[in-house]
């Protein structure tokens, strides 16, 4: 057994070294700081301090961003949740792996296959790496978080039937639903995150908690219903016909072969208040456990010497653009909050600078001082966290399918899709996006720099017989009739 114990110890010293980190033995842990990252389902930017919604309460998530950077024009690569998180977790682009869709599994992309994963490579340098619930898609938790802490059952529970009138997939479904926040997955995954960092640590770690809500279904206990009362509700700001200038590719991609409600069955059925006012309850509910998270941070003795980074993983409609849920290549699909504090980091600032969820994986290498990975595709934004209005010469590049992209600059938005078709907006102007100015002559010197910033190469689709797959396939389909 030593013998064989040797082997495989050697083993394991040369998988450590093809990532190009010291060994944990050769480094100095005690300073190193602590990563604690805390991932949202499908939140949009319906929280306080980023004013999507006028009557969110988020007051956990509002004072962490008093106490660091908020990103407020970060995008994510997809704007579903698969190709996105693999996506950060890889530090490349879709493009580039051919993970556009709901699958397939990282494994399954030969060149994702060649990338050190974002958990992997912080273990490697000798920290102690363990998360719990969704930071990865589905059962790939279990395959690619070091020493996972288990979803403490994820989407669930689920009653025995469901609450709304929406006749489609059981998952989509809103309500007040369980009676109890202990019953609830992110309930207990917040709990789970309080036990890791009350631990005694011998070395750095790296906890990664992933909440499920506000993704569907939207339950949430009655109280956090309460706090959004229907007679009182707003509902988000939309123009009529607001899909007139749109590319027909553009309206397909979003509407073939899509499983959330239509804006027209939601009209029908008096659930646009309903709707709105479950996705906020659950936004509430998540941003009460990401309280405790900071709550034991702050009563630990890792308080100064941690970086929290608070993200999620895509945009989410709410009736804006005639649309409901992701999948969209507009702000409301792409947008995604990133809030980050730590040591010397700015307090109290908003940076306005378009990054990406593919630039954390780099920018947390360079807080913590370990090596560039040329691999990489995202660029570190470690100098925007110190002076947000810093110089960055970067976009940010969303994709749903290959050859459909958003361009997203501090200003402006790109749409290409794979037709040839394009969308141009003026966020100084029009932050809704109500109004498509792709043919105003003015503009085609600013619209080139964005077309510049297209893939000049794009990876087949891998995997098959997602939502998305079935949209693109569509979409194609209806643009070649």
């Amino acid at each position: 057994m030593n013998h064989f114990r040797r082997i495989l110890l050697s083993f394991s010293a040369i998988a450590i070294a093809f990532t190009g980190e010291k060994t944990f033995a050769e480094e100095t842990p005690d300073d190193r700081p602590n990563i604690l990252l805390i991932a949202v389902d499908d939140l949009n930017d319906w929280i306080g301090c980023m004013g999507g919604h006028p009557q969110a309460q988020t007051p956990n998530m509002d004072s962490l961003a008093a106490r660091g950077v908020l990103f407020s024009n970060a995008h994510c690569q997809a704007p579903v949740c698969n190709p996105s998180r693999a996506s950060m977790m890889t530090s490349l682009y879709p493009s580039t792996t051919g993970i556009y869709f709901l699958n397939p599994d990282l494994s399954q992309s030969p060149i994702a296959r060649k990338n050190t994963l974002l958990p992997r490579r912080f273990e490697n340098a000798g920290y102690y790496v363990t998360g719990a619930g969704k930071l990865f898609h589905a059962n790939q938790n279990e395959k690619y978080m070091p020493n996972y802490g288990g979803a403490f059952g994820g989407f669930g529970p689920l009653p025995e039937k469901k609450l709304s009138p929406f006749p489609g997939v059981k998952l989509w479904d809103w309500g007040a639903y369980p009676e109890s926040d202990e019953k609830m997955p992110d309930y207990k995954i917040a709990a789970w995150g309080v036990e890791q960092i009350e631990k005694k640590h011998d070395e750095p770690f790296f906890i990664g908690t992933g909440f499920y809500r506000p993704h569907v279904p939207q339950y949430a206990p009655q109280k956090w219903f309460d706090l959004y009362p229907l007679d009182t509700l707003k509902l988000p700001a939309v123009l009529e016909n607001d899909l007139g200038d749109v590319p027909p590719y553009g309206v397909n991609l979003t509407r073939l072969k899509h499983i959330s409600p239509t804006q027209e069955w939601v009209l029908k059925n008096d659930q646009w208040k309903p709707l709105v006012q479950s996705y906020l309850a659950c936004v509430s509910f998540v941003d009460d456990q990401v309280g405790k998270l900071l709550t034991a941070l702050d009563a630990s003795p890792y308080k100064d010497n941690t970086y929290i980074v608070l993200y999620t993983d895509h945009g989410f409609h709410l009736g804006e653009k005639e649309r409901w849920a992701k999948r969209s290549l507009w702000e409301d699909g792409t947008h995604t909050p990133v809030i980050i504090i730590g040591p010397d980091v700015a307090k109290g600032k908003v940076c306005t600078k378009p990054i990406q969820l593919m630039d954390i994986y780099p920018t947390l290498l360079d807080l913590t001082g370990m090596k560039a990975d040329p691999k990489h595709e995202g660029h570190s934004f470690a100098r925007l966290l110190r002076n947000p209005d810093a110089q960055w010469p970067h976009m940010a590049r969303t994709s749903f399918g290959p050859g459909n992209y958003a361009i997203r600059s501090e200003q402006f938005r790109y749409i290409h899709y794979n037709d040839g078709t394009e969308e141009f907006y003026d966020h100084a102007t029009d932050p809704h996006e109500w109004h498509n100015l792709i043919n105003k002559p003015d503009l085609v010197t600013v619209i080139d720099e964005h077309r510049a910033a297209l893939p000049k190469t794009k990876h087949a689709i891998l995997g098959k017989g997602a939502t998305g797959h079935h949209a693109f396939e569509a979409t194609e389909a209806a643009a070649r009739e």
